[in-house]
């Protein structure tokens, strides 16, 4: 909708990671390094670690994107809490490889062997990417320390990526885990972007659906920007998002500062920030004119949704005529 306002050739914000839109932050720029150089080594278990939304996903799109499809073959496993056989077999299916309902582990592991040598008698190396690492046990985590240990000719053929929050870092220090830190080749914390890099992350992705200044974004607006993301690439695509709504809704062609601030306290106030926790103590006095100015602004809020609404339903009229 906001993108046929803005002569825009696409969504520049969208929240599924997409190598198209990867930017080389400093930091996302070094992850990939440890990741390259993990894979150089051929073998053992490469870490990525970093807040939620912070583009730990993205990364590996990334670098899926740029590794030979004739060397590789890639396997995407997201757990939340599976046991270890479950996660062998989840594996497995990422990797083509059809699970018959009642097989025993032994037959299963032999069958991800022999998987294994085929893809090495044809050049290919098997990577395996866990997503949510966190979530996992120790007895799944030796379920791919044993995967790692599939040999052909004297060389791994299997290599694990373990993406994961900044918990697992902890986890991983645990002595009960002694025997997969030993394993770990490379290990890396992707951070927030700075002011900066939050900055040219938004102007790369705009640019990238062929941006031409329209909007124009003051220099406030990419500060708001930062200081309510704090630099996470998903919460910053998240509030852009909805920042060019509100401007196309609006109709205009400036994005301000006080128009991410206006947005941001809208999102905060959509998802149910700031309300007072379920079975908090009711107040005893209530002070007459903070009670005025709340009915006051939930008065402007809802005169305000109701303008939206209206200009939501003539954008959509207006594109199913082709207006827009």
């Amino acid at each position: 909708m906001f993108e046929k306002f803005y002569n825009l050739s696409g969504l520049p914000f969208l929240l599924t990671p997409d190598s198209r839109f990867f930017f080389g932050s400093s930091g996302h720029s070094r992850a990939i390094a440890h990741l390259v150089y993990g894979l150089s080594q051929q073998e053992g278990f490469i870490v990525v670690t970093g807040d939620v939304g912070a583009g730990k996903t993205t990364l590996v799109e990334q670098l899926w994107s740029q590794l030979d499809r004739n060397t590789y073959i890639i396997a995407r496993v997201v757990t939340t809490q599976v046991s270890g056989d479950d996660l062998l077999r989840l594996a497995m299916a990422n990797f083509g490889l059809g699970d018959t309902p009642g097989t025993d582990k032994s037959t299963l592991l032999r069958r991800f062997e022999h998987m294994v040598r085929d893809q090495r008698k044809q050049g290919r190396r098997c990577l395996l990417v866990i997503d949510e690492v966190q979530n996992l046990s120790l007895a799944a985590m030796e379920e791919l320390r044993m995967l790692s240990n599939i040999v052909v000719d004297g060389k791994a053929s299997v290599q694990t990526i373990l993406l994961g929050q900044p918990q697992f870092r902890p986890i991983l220090a645990g002595k009960d885990w002694e025997q997969l830190r030993q394993r770990v080749l490379a290990s890396y914390h992707l951070g927030p972007l700075t002011e900066d890099e939050t900055r040219r992350y938004i102007e790369h992705r705009l640019r990238m659906v062929d941006w031409r200044d329209d909007p124009v974004w003051e220099d406030s607006a990419f500060e708001a920007v930062f200081r309510h993301s704090g630099g996470i690439p998903r919460r910053i695509n998240t509030l852009c998002s909805r920042v060019l709504l509100f401007g196309a809704i609006e109709e205009t062609h400036t994005i301000t500062g006080g128009i991410v601030d206006d947005t941001a306290e809208e999102l905060d106030r959509d998802l149910g920030a700031g309300l007072e926790p379920v079975g908090a103590p009711e107040r005893a006095v209530v002070d007459r004119d903070d009670l005025v100015r709340r009915i006051e602004q939930l008065e402007r809020h809802a005169f305000r949704q109701e303008q939206v609404f209206k200009r939501v339903m003539d954008l959509l009229e207006a594109n199913a005529t082709g207006r827009v």
